[in-house]
């Protein structure tokens, strides 16, 4: 299980701050909470293997992969202990850092993630990789645009939009159907107790597939966690809602500190 050297950025100066994307996104995709914690944080975004300036080893990945991207790129850039914070996918790769590092991570944001799912939330996962590996990535983005924006965002944000929307084209399939699986099949409730940093769980109120109930399930297992739920929003909240998780995330950080 080698790891390899992802694409990155850093912005910013202070404690270190790690941030990891979701499925088919980019280290772009945390620009706007960037711009909003880089006086106070050395921001370290980057690109997931497979994803957008990174190399692209063969699929299929797996968690721990993702993990030991991770840890590589702390080594490499030298920092000591780090803060991450994560969306979607990312949201798992954090904890299963913290678990698997414990004495390299300050503390960890779960942003939009998901645990204890039930036979039905796993089963409708499951349709969902079906449909894409059936039908194709492309043909199937345009389900995915409800369950990830507010209608009223839809609306007004159609250039927005179509460029979160490119950005999964542009992942290869293999890549994007390998961390599909991972996001789909992985289940941290069995190991949420062992993580010993503080937490923050925030999603969205109308967010599907990391809904309330799955990141209530998350706080009560973690043993130092709050809960933050954005009434209104559904999944993508770093595009719709960078200004409402911003102050959020930065208080909890900077208790940290």
């Amino acid at each position: 299980m080698a790891a390899i050297d992802v694409s990155y950025r850093v912005e910013g100066s202070g404690p270190p701050l790690y941030l990891v994307h979701g499925i088919g996104a980019r280290k772009t995709t945390w620009d706007t909470l960037i711009a909003g914690l880089r006086d106070d944080y050395t921001c370290v975004s980057y690109d997931l293997r497979g994803h957008g300036d990174s190399p692209v080893p063969a699929p299929p990945y797996s968690l721990d992969e993702l993990v030991e991207d991770l840890e590589a790129l702390r080594a490499r850039l030298g920092h000591d202990r780090i803060h991450v914070a994560g969306h979607s996918l990312g949201g798992m790769i954090g904890p299963a850092y913290a678990r698997a590092y414990p004495g390299c991570c300050r503390s960890v944001a779960l942003l939009s993630t998901a645990a204890g799912r039930s036979e039905e939330d796993r089963a409708k996962l499951r349709a969902v990789g079906q449909a894409m590996e059936d039908q194709g990535i492309a043909e199937t983005l345009p389900t995915f645009v409800d369950r990830w924006f507010t209608d009223g965002f839809i609306a007004t944000n159609p250039g927005a939009i179509e460029a979160r929307l490119q950005q999964v084209i542009d992942t290869p399939a293999e890549v994007f159907m390998s961390v599909f699986w991972i996001y789909a099949t992985t289940e941290m409730g069995a190991w949420l107790h062992e993580i010993e940093q503080p937490c923050l769980v925030l999603t969205g109120e109308f967010d599907g597939g990391c809904n309330p109930r799955l990141n209530r399930f998350m706080h009560a297992r973690l043993p130092d966690s709050r809960l933050v739920i954005l009434d209104g929003y559904k999944h993508s909240l770093l595009m719709e809602a960078s200004h409402e998780v911003l102050p959020h995330l930065r208080e909890f950080l900077l208790e940290q500190d």
